[in-house]
This record gives structure tokens, sequence and C-alpha cells, in this order.
């Protein structure tokens, strides 16, 4: 049986030895790196463990086998290590990056986003990202000596910036930050500890953000087809899936569709995996990156999908819109989620005696802004359940999301 050694650090590599360290200095581990011990302390934080009962799509009544947020962030993590280790990158970077990229979301997937967004509405919105980062600079209460896990510089900019750089070199917000501006919480940390966000992450954490893309399209293909939400047969016209399908049946004839499906997700993320390989190590080649500074310096990503499977990345993203998270279905219980979200927003600002004691100490009844944020972290940090069984306590009718 072949095994393939690991591959030696690459020059471009992120190194736990040159960190810019954490906001609260600290001394070093006898035996773990520095991006070693921040995986182990976000696997460690109750915000990771809550994932285990927050919705992905679907909510725990329609099974056991479908995704969760936790299982969500172990494959995404599976994924990430995986292209980090072909790359010559660092692995416990990027695990750390993926581990903790979802600890922002609130209950009920991104309904309760769209809820709690609307709810600040007056205050700056709610963005998971920023939402991530209060969580592990913040919220997180495990040590004496300070809040927040005490992450490195390289694991926060990579959570912040994963999906590019959220400013120009003037300070302007760019891309979907353009309109809306910079969440607050990302601009009070960066105040106290710059996050350089005119620049690109690390190679790391690129791969940390496009092993997400990878493991939604192939994960919410499979959760959409045990759900039956969608025939097999709808994604033949479909660029990469149909191809996978029509190898399968090939290879395969008469293979029952609960194989096939297993085989399609299976081959999609080794396609996705080998594409990411090959444009990255071209993007990398061309620039002549020599060092995580010139990764952060490029004025595109080195991590990427080539342009072919962009194309294919969108087209299934596209298929997947109107038949998963747009079906009637998932729409008609998000919608309830919704309104158990923004129900329990507006009864804690009503009355902020409803919420637990450790949450009622530090409120400022004359900043509105500060309490209504203080109130959106206390239900961000909800899980699916926690927010009903708190909506049942508060309320005469709670909708069952079924």
């Amino acid at each position: 049986m072949a095994v393939t050694a690991a591959r030696a650090r690459a020059s471009y590599a992120a190194d736990p030895v040159r960190s810019r360290g954490r906001l609260h200095s600290e001394p070093a581990s006898a035996t773990r790196s520095d991006f070693r011990r921040d995986c182990d302390r976000i696997i460690h934080s109750t915000a990771f463990r809550r994932l285990a009962h927050k919705t992905q799509v679907f909510i725990p009544h329609e099974g056991d086998h479908y995704r969760t947020r936790l299982t969500h962030t172990l494959e995404v993590t599976q994924i990430a290590r995986s292209l980090a280790r072909a790359l010559g990158l660092d692995e416990d970077l990027a695990e750390a990056s993926a581990l903790a990229h979802d600890l922002g979301h609130p209950p009920f997937g991104h309904a309760g986003e769209r809820a709690l967004d609307r709810c600040l509405g007056d205050y700056g919105g709610f963005d998971h990202n920023a939402q991530t980062l209060s969580v592990v600079t913040r919220l997180e209460r495990r040590y004496a000596d300070f809040d927040g896990l005490n992450l490195t510089w390289d694991t926060l900019e990579g959570l912040v910036k994963h999906n590019g750089p959220l400013t120009d070199a003037a300070g302007r917000p760019v891309g979907r930050y353009a309109e809306a501006g910079i969440a607050g919480a990302i601009l009070d940390y960066c105040a106290r500890q710059d996050l350089d966000l005119a620049r690109f992450a690390s190679a790391e954490a690129q791969a940390a953000a496009i092993a997400d893309d990878i493991a939604y399209d192939a994960h919410d293909i499979d959760d959409g087809l045990r759900a039956a939400l969608f025939p097999l047969d709808e994604l033949a016209p479909v660029p990469l899936a149909g191809d996978i399908l029509r190898e399968i049946a090939a290879a395969h004839p008469g293979l029952d569709p609960t194989r096939c499906a297993h085989e399609l997700v299976r081959r999609l993320i080794t396609r996705m995996i080998e594409d990411v390989l090959a444009e990255s190590a071209r993007r990398l080649a061309a620039l002549g990156a020599a060092s995580v500074a010139d990764v952060r310096g490029a004025t595109v990503p080195m991590i990427a999908f080539s342009p072919a499977m962009a194309s294919a990345d969108r087209a299934i993203k596209a298929f997947l819109l109107p038949r998963m998270y747009r079906h009637p279905r998932v729409m008609g219980i998000m919608g309830d989620a919704e309104r158990v979200v923004a129900e329990l927003f507006g009864r804690y600002c009503a009355d902020p005696h409803n919420l637990p004691e450790d949450w009622r100490q530090g409120l400022d009844p004359a900043d509105a802004g500060a309490r209504a944020r203080h109130i959106a972290d206390f239900i961000a940090g909800m899980t699916d359940r926690y927010a009903q069984m708190e909506h049942a306590r508060l309320f005469d009718s709670t909708p069952e999301l079924r």
C-alpha cells in the first residue's frame, strides 16, 4: 500500500515561530506550536460545542444524518488540512481557521442571521464573521487573565479576512463591505491589534475558505438528495456534477441511487481539491511567492479554483438555491425560525430582566445601541433548541419548526 510522505514546509507557508503573537503575551508551550494551541483552544471552547446543536440547513427533527454546524465544520477542517498538506502549508493554522470559521453563526443558520441583521438595522446590522471575532476575543470567558481565547494574530486575521481584504490601501471598505461599512466589532478590535484589513490573509486561511465552498457544494447536494428535495437525475445538466454522474453510470451500470449519491459526493470533493491544488500551484509560481508576506501582498487570492471550476461552483450553487435553500419546505421552517429570533430580541429589549442574571450585568439603559448588541450576543450564542425553549418560556405560542 502506497503512503504519500508529508510535503516539506513551503517558503510561503505561515510559520508559528514568526507569528505576530497574541494580544496578551503568554509563555510558549513546551509541546505545541502556537497554531496548534489555537486549534486546541477552539475545540475546547463552549462556542465550539454549541455548534453540535445549530442548524446547517435542516433542523433536528428532520433526522440524525443531516449536517449540523459542527459536522459541517469538521468536514471543512478535513478538506482544509488536505489542501494545506499538499501545498506545504501549516496544517495547524489551516485547521484553526476552519474550526473557528462558523463560531459566530446564530441559531437556525442563515435564518437566524437574517433576523438578527434586521433587529440590529439601526445599529450596523449583524455579520457572522464579526460575531466570530467577538466570540474568540471577547465572549468566551475561560481564562483568568483575559477574555476570549487569546488566539494568535495569524488565526484572527484569517477569521476576519478569509474571503479577502476588507478595505483598500486608503482604508475604504471594499466588496460586500463597500455599502454597509465594516462591522464595529472588527474596527474595535483592530484599534487594539491591527489585523491589516487591506491585505489578504495567509494561504492557510484561504485554504480554509475554499474548503468551506467545497464542503457546501458536496454536502448540500448530499443532504438535499437525502431529504428528497430534488432527484438525482436533475443534476444531469449541472456542470461537473452531471459529468461525474455519467462517469459513475458508465463504470457502475444500475448502481442504486443511494450509493450513486455517495459516489458523486466523493468524486466531487476529489475533483475540486485537485483543481484547487493545480490552480494554487500555478498562481503561487506566477507570483514567485517566497514568503507569507508575498501571499498577503498579492492582488488576487493564491488559493483558488481555476476559472472552469469557479464556473462549475457557481452552477452548483445556482442549482441548489431554488431547490434547497429556497425550497418551500425549508423556507416555511426558516420563516418561523426568523420569527422566534426576532421575538426573543424584542422581548429582551423591552424587558432585560428576562435575560439570565449574568447577562443582565453591565447593561447600560442609556445606550440603546450597546444594549441591542449585548442582547444580540446572547441570542447569537444560543443553540436551536435553547432558542425554542426560551421562546416557549416567554411566549404563549412557539412554532414547532416542522
